[in-house]
Parts: C-alpha cells; sequence; structure tokens
C-alpha cells in the first residue's frame, strides 16, 4: 500500500465529497504526513504504540493540547476512511487519547467597544470597504472564509438578506441589518458596475479580497479605534453570538445564524452570557456578595440546551428569579 497514495486518495475524498475547504484540506494534510513520518511504517502494520509515540513527540515539540487534539483526529479520521476501504484491518487510534487542554472561553468585544470600533465616517472607497467588511462580521457573525466568498450575486439588500456557503459547502440565509445594508450600498457605489457574479469585496486590481488582507485591515481598523490590535473576524463573530444571546435567549436561532451542525458548539456563548449577567449583578445589586474571582463556569458542552442566565448561579448559593 503505498502511503503518498492513499492519503492522495483520502484527501481527494474530503475534497470533492464531503466539500472540505482548501484550508481544512491542508490541516489534515500536515497532520497526517507527519504522523506517517514519524512511524515509518506500512499502513497496516500501524499499532496502537505508534499512535502513542506520535502523541508523545507533538507533547515534547511544546504543541499545545488543541493542536495534537486535531492532529489525533485526523489520524483517526484517515484511518477509519482506509479501515472501510478495507486496507487496514482496524483503527489502530481508536481508543488512544489526546491531552486535555484548558477549555477557553472565546473573546469577544463588549458593546461599548462595538460601538466605538464603527465611531468614525467612512470617507474613501478603502474605508467604505472596510467598514462593509466590519459590519458583515459583526451584524452577520459570518466566518472569514464565507465573507471573503460572498458574490454581488448573493446578495438581497431589498429584503436583507445574504447567501454564504459555510462548512461543509452548506448554504444558508443570513440577515443584515440597516447599518450593514448601508455601509454596502456605500461600498459598491464606489465599484465600477460589477455583474453579479463578482465578489463582494476586492482589492486591487478588482480581485476578490484575500483573507490575509482581511485580518491585517482588521487589526488596523480596532489599532486607530480600539488603541490595540487585538482584533480578529471570528472575535467579530464571537461578539456577534454573544450580544444576540444576552438579547434574545434563543440558543437555536442562535447556532442557525452560525451555521453550526452542533447545538453543543453554540451552546459556548451561554457561558458569555453568565459572566455578563454575573458582572451585572455583583455590581448593581446591593445584595450581592461581591468576591475577588468567580470560579469557572463548566465545560459548555456539559451544558444543558436550556442553560440560560437567571438560573442558578454555578458556585453560589442564590438564584435571580425570574421577574
Amino acid at each position: 500500500m503505498s502511503k503518498p497514495n492513499e492519503l492522495d486518495n483520502y484527501l481527494d475524498h474530503l475534497r470533492f465529497e464531503k466539500q472540505y475547504s482548501p484550508h481544512t484540506l491542508d490541516a489534515y494534510r500536515r497532520d497526517i504526513a507527519r504522523f506517517i513520518a514519524k512511524t515509518g511504517v506500512p499502513l497496516g502494520e500501524v499499532k496502537s504504540h505508534h499512535v502513542n509515540t506520535f502523541i508523545s513527540s507533538l507533547h515534547s515539540s511544546g504543541l499545545s493540547a488543541r493542536t495534537i487534539q486535531r492532529a489525533l483526529s485526523s489520524v483517526r479520521s484517515f484511518f477509519n476512511y482506509l479501515e472501510g476501504k478495507g486496507c487496514v484491518a482496524g483503527n489502530p487510534a481508536v481508543a488512544n487519547k489526546a491531552p486535555k487542554g484548558r477549555s477557553r472561553l472565546p473573546q469577544t468585544l463588549d458593546t461599548d467597544q462595538a460601538a466605538k470600533l464603527f465611531a468614525y465616517a467612512a470617507h474613501t472607497p478603502i474605508q467604505k470597504r472596510d467598514r462593509a467588511i466590519t459590519e458583515l462580521f459583526y451584524g452577520s457573525g459570518l466566518r472569514l472564509a464565507e465573507l471573503v466568498g460572498v458574490n454581488i450575486g448573493d446578495l438581497d439588500l431589498e429584503a436583507g438578506f445574504v447567501t454564504v456557503v459555510g462548512k461543509g459547502r452548506k448554504s444558508r440565509q443570513v440577515p443584515l441589518g440597516r447599518h450593514c445594508i448601508a455601509a454596502i450600498r456605500a461600498w459598491l457605489a464606489c465599484r465600477l458596475e460589477p455583474d453579479r457574479t463578482a465578489p463582494l469585496f476586492t482589492g486591487r486590481p478588482e480581485k476578490r479580497i484575500s483573507p490575509r488582507t482581511v485580518q491585517v485591515r482588521l487589526k488596523e481598523l480596532a489599532r486607530r479605534q480600539l488603541g490595540s490590535s487585538q482584533l480578529h473576524p471570528h472575535m467579530l463573530r464571537h461578539s456577534f453570538a454573544s450580544h444576540l444571546l444576552e438579547s434574545s435567549s434563543d440558543l437555536r436561532a442562535v447556532q442557525e445564524l452560525l451555521g453550526h451542525a452542533d447545538i453543543a458548539t453554540t451552546q459556548i456563548y451561554t457561558h458569555l452570557d453568565f459572566q455578563h449577567l454575573a458582572k451585572v449583578y455583583d455590581a448593581a445589586h446591593p445584595r450581592a456578595e461581591m468576591q475577588d474571582a468567580r470560579p469557572e463556569p463548566q465545560d459548555a458542552r456539559s451544558q444543558p440546551q436550556d442553560a440560560r442566565p437567571g438560573r442558578r448561579m454555578r458556585g453560589q448559593n442564590r438564584k435571580l428569579t425570574d421577574g
């Protein structure tokens, strides 16, 4: 069994049948190629101890637990594919475990920071483009690849929607707010009558803007407006979800808007909402038991689907009552 051929076949399977993005394919290729180079044995002879040795080598290299978890997942998926094709007798990575990393909550802007981010007048075409990009990230919660991939024909500004293609090549319609629509109209007015197949956001000369350019422009905007360059596209997506949950408490709706296949992924934002509520309570309620540090919330994936602020605060002997 040729290792490079099997890896190429697997990547073709992910590309054409699973419709994975180029970025995801690159990650799978790196992880599996690293594993093959480390083990040095035919794929049909790989055992669980080879996988353990691989995991240990990644850990010794100083890689994060999350990176190691991703690498193990790539290897496990690869052997599932090989087993399904009858190339190997079993999956040697099925029982191996990666080191657990500390669960980190997503970083978000608060509402005051979000307002400050947009507190400027856009005069030049580049400024109008950047404002439209930022409005679309924060106002609709798009991923970076989704935003870069939007064409003019995907917009319905009259109805207030944009159609985007997310993970797994799944398309969904996302609503646009009035500020976002106004920003997009201002940007389109700077374009030279592009057709519907043209990309919405372009660089120079009229080519689709690159993900890297979007990242750099966001950092420059944040440095100018917020005094910090610690802003990235997913931070605006996280802010969109967190602020929406604070106002609506509709977890299922946020799941649909974000394009999450599993609601457990969306539940991480219930922790951000809990933290917001706890801060408001401690700052405003006369009977609040002020503490220097609150206990960390439990892992988001263990929360029930209706875990919303207003229930018992974890680690506190009190309840917030409705009304």
